[in-house]
């Protein structure tokens, strides 16, 4: 575990008066102006900052991590920068309590895993029918059991480190008349028989993310799912992370959403300086789950809102059910609100999968620009080329044709390409300007760009594209390199946003 960098501002060092936690690197200053060399974990302010100060302590704070005692009293250029870092207050007589239980969540780095579906084993103890639906989920169906029996498990344990507690989410689904629940037994690491401790949680638990260990002895969990009644039980996904505790998912200020079907959506939204525009931005497939392009935004100095979800091994398009996508498009509509901004003060973007995001709800929004970088558009298609062109490259692509269509063949494909196209289609791009990085041997979608740029039937719009040569991911860094030179066109050209701002 690294240590967890603390800046501490004001006339008396915490240090003196308070007992820190172990992996903390605590930094007192009685003054703050001197170039910031690095951005802390967590920011307190003991006193009023002075005008001086606050460049430093804008450059220094990250949104979420900063605490003001409730005796400080801020000027009006204070309370600008509280807000802009979604400050809060710590009373005084908390903050002992504060650096003792809570500090240790804000750590500088996230983790997140979806357990290997191949790494799931049906129990012996289970003889009704089993089906396995791609790398989606498992289906038992028959009788369980009048009592909670074992019904399946995860053949390899998940290591738990001293003072890291993990939130765990099971995804699944259920007929009424069955049951579930799930056993998590923690053993001692290095020992195939010391059980620390074991819990079962029952389905009312399950309803929300459970918290397991985080104490003084490092753990090996063994999960292990048990079932009674009859009928039907999906095992979908188990998710493992780094918890933060109340402090957010991934992120300090991460945000969680859920359906009623157990699928989840992520948002990061950062306000920056509160000034135009609103960078969207939509997390590209990824195995370790959390947010996508963090460092990236932050330099760019807007506010900006990071998407991202872990549905299925390394993300689901974004597509989903009604609930689902209402979810997203709410998520963008309330932080557009929140600023105060129209749909041309907004950016939507997006590095391959999340191309296919930024331009599946940009068709709601149509928003001022859409940089694109290895666009995918029609999905179907890309599911299909992993037969022939690209065998074995990218076989999430089928299980996303099989979950939003229900099969694999030719007439699914088809209606799930027109699903983006027919709303593509429907929206008004007039005052849309499309900024598109592409590889011209696309092995994922060979016709996104070019469908595009036919499928634009709009005066006033306008396209730039650059084409690179190779595969989907031959050149990725150039495609990067391309797509963050574009965004900073942008900033500069249509908002004044000058280099040293970004």
């Amino acid at each position: 575990m690294s240590d967890i960098c603390v800046l501490q501002l004001g006339d008396t060092d915490w240090r003196t008066r308070y007992t820190l936690p172990d992996h903390v690197d605590f930094e007192y200053a009685s003054s703050f102006t001197a170039p910031v060399s690095r951005q802390y974990d967590i920011v307190f302010l003991d006193r009023a900052p002075l005008e001086e100060e606050l460049h430093c302590l804008f450059e220094a704070t990250r949104a979420y991590t900063l605490y003001v005692t409730d005796s400080v009293e801020l000027s009006e250029k204070a309370q600008f920068y509280y807000d802009c870092r979604k400050g809060q207050r710590l009373p005084a007589d908390r903050i002992g309590e504060f650096l003792e239980q809570e500090l240790r969540f804000y750590f500088g780095y996230s983790y997140g895993e979806k357990l290997r579906h191949e790494d799931l084993s049906i129990s012996s103890f289970f003889a009704g029918e089993v089906k396995w639906n791609g790398h989606h989920d498992v289906t038992l169906s028959g009788v369980f059991g009048e009592d909670f029996r074992q019904i399946a498990f995860w053949r390899y344990n998940i290591p738990v480190a001293v003072n890291q507690p993990l939130d765990l989410w099971l995804e699944y689904g259920k007929t009424p008349d069955a049951e579930i629940a799930l056993t998590v037994t923690g053993f001692a690491a290095g020992s195939q028989a010391e059980v620390i401790s074991r819990r079962t949680y029952t389905e009312e638990e399950l309803a929300e993310p459970i918290r397991v260990g985080g104490d003084q002895r490092e753990q090996r969990l063994f999960l292990s799912i048990e079932a009674k009644g009859a009928g039907e039980i999906r095992i979908i996904s188990m998710h493992s992370r780094y918890s933060r505790g109340s402090h957010g998912t991934f992120l300090p200020g991460g945000e969680r959403y859920v359906t009623s079907d157990r699928e989840e959506v992520f948002a990061y939204f950062d306000p920056a300086d509160m000034q135009p525009p609103l960078n969207v931005y939509f997390s590209g497939y990824k195995q370790r789950e959390g947010f996508e392009g963090v460092n990236l935004m932050r330099k760019m100095g807007c506010p900006y809102l990071l998407l991202s979800e872990s549905r299925l091994e390394g993300g689901g398009f974004y597509i989903g059910s009604a609930e689902y996508e209402r979810i997203i498009t709410g998520i963008i509509r309330k932080y557009m609100k929140k600023l105060g901004f129209g749909p041309d003060q907004v950016v939507f973007s997006g590095l391959s999968m999340g191309t296919f995001g930024a331009l599946y709800y940009g068709c709601e929004f149509t928003p001022h620009a859409m940089l694109l970088g290895k666009p995918l558009a029609s999905v179907g298609d890309i599911a299909t080329n992993e037969t022939l062109v690209r065998p074995g490259g990218f076989p999430t692509s089928l299980d996303v044709l099989l979950t939003n269509t229900g099969g694999l063949d030719g007439d699914l494909v088809r209606r799930l390409n027109e699903r983006f196209w027919n709303r593509f289609d429907a929206a008004v791009w007039n005052k849309t300007k499309f900024v598109v990085a592409y590889m011209i041997e696309d092995d994922y979608d060979q016709t996104a760009y070019e469908k595009l740029i036919s499928h634009v039937r709009f005066g006033g719009v306008q396209i730039y594209g650059k084409g690179l040569h190779g595969r989907h991911n031959d050149n990725s860094g150039g495609i990067v390199s391309w797509f963050v030179k574009q965004y900073r066109k942008i900033l500069q050209d249509d908002f004044g946003r000058a280099e040293s701002d970004t």
